[in-house]
């Protein structure tokens, strides 16, 4: 049984506070393999990813949940979409001048930080676009945080205003092994539903304090080890709370690029901009996520 890749949702304490555990191998080799990224910027996009899986299965929707942030340091630029099939893609954009410098003043050449120290100062959105009939929903957050925990953290405690425990996890490649891993665990206090979970305020105080003490016991040795299932951590971290498993989500690399749409767009360009780009007579296009090249004659381009 394949263990990563997948989003499991659970709750505790007869529904008082809802989880998931999220663990993510394949669909983040797959998105590192076609960018070819440094490894510090490797490592924001797998905790990017891993948080963006946590916070879209936490939201119900159809269609397209993305993590983007922008800012003013060596990694300006990280997008990560997941749509609410489980297809998911990411991309980032560096200097790699910056980058080398920023890590030579701190002593960190070519070693994994935490993210917001490559990111600088700067926000992090969350969007949810449920297509052209619906009111598109964001928010955001400053770049505040020892690392992106903190970052998520922020933003609940501030916009949400709902109690959120977090962590995250990223597994670099390990000796001859090019691959990479990620995960995360997240619980929330949800809304009371006339007090029938705990009988009395301090109750439910000391049942969130526990569960967060047993969230943030989690090792990154269980929830990367391949021979666990989300169920055996989630039992072995929750067994004496009533824990009841939900559904789980799986995860798979894929993007939204083709050659139709981007056809389209070029068209909406008028024919002294279609002139300016072009090169030998066609034209050049390069997906940001999936490095698809496509190649467009400008007659093609031009013939509407």
């Amino acid at each position: 049984m394949n263990n990563f890749d997948i989003c499991t949702s659970f709750h505790i304490e007869n529904g008082a506070f809802r989880g998931r555990l999220v663990r993510l191998n394949k669909v983040i080799d797959t998105i590192l393999q076609k960018h070819q990224y440094p490894t510090p910027v490797s490592a924001v996009i797998a905790e990017s990813a891993a948080l963006a899986a946590i916070l879209a299965s936490s939201i119900k929707y159809e269609g397209l949940f993305t993590l983007q942030t922008e800012s003013n340091g060596p990694v300006s630029m990280v997008a990560v979409d997941v749509k609410s099939d489980g297809t998911m893609r990411a991309c980032a954009k560096f200097d790699e001048e910056h980058l080398n410098k920023s890590q030579s003043l701190r002593k960190m050449s070519g070693e994994i930080e935490p993210a917001p120290h490559l990111m600088g100062e700067g926000h992090l959105a969350f969007t949810v676009d449920q297509g052209p009939d619906t009111q598109l929903y964001q928010g955001i957050v400053d770049l505040q945080g020892k690392n992106l925990t903190e970052c998520a953290l922020r933003y609940f405690k501030q916009s949400e205003q709902i109690d959120t425990a977090l962590q995250l996890f990223i597994l670099p490649p390990q000796g001859e092994s090019k691959s990479w891993s990620a995960g995360g665990i997240m619980i929330q206090k949800m809304p009371s539903k006339g007090g029938k979970e705990f009988l009395d305020e301090d109750a439910a105080k000391d049942a969130w304090n526990q569960a967060q003490i047993f969230l943030h016991s989690l090792t990154a040795d269980e929830i990367f080890n391949a021979d666990l299932s989300a169920e055996e951590i989630l039992h072995r971290l929750y067994h004496d709370n009533n824990l009841v498993i939900t559904k789980s989500l799986d995860y798979k690399f894929g993007c939204r690029c083709n050659r139709e749409k981007l056809l389209k767009t070029l068209r909406s360009f008028n024919k002294e901009e279609i002139e300016h780009l072009a090169e030998n007579g066609k034209i050049s296009a390069e997906c940001h996520f999936c490095g698809e090249k496509y190649v467009f004659d400008k007659g093609e381009i031009l013939a509407q």
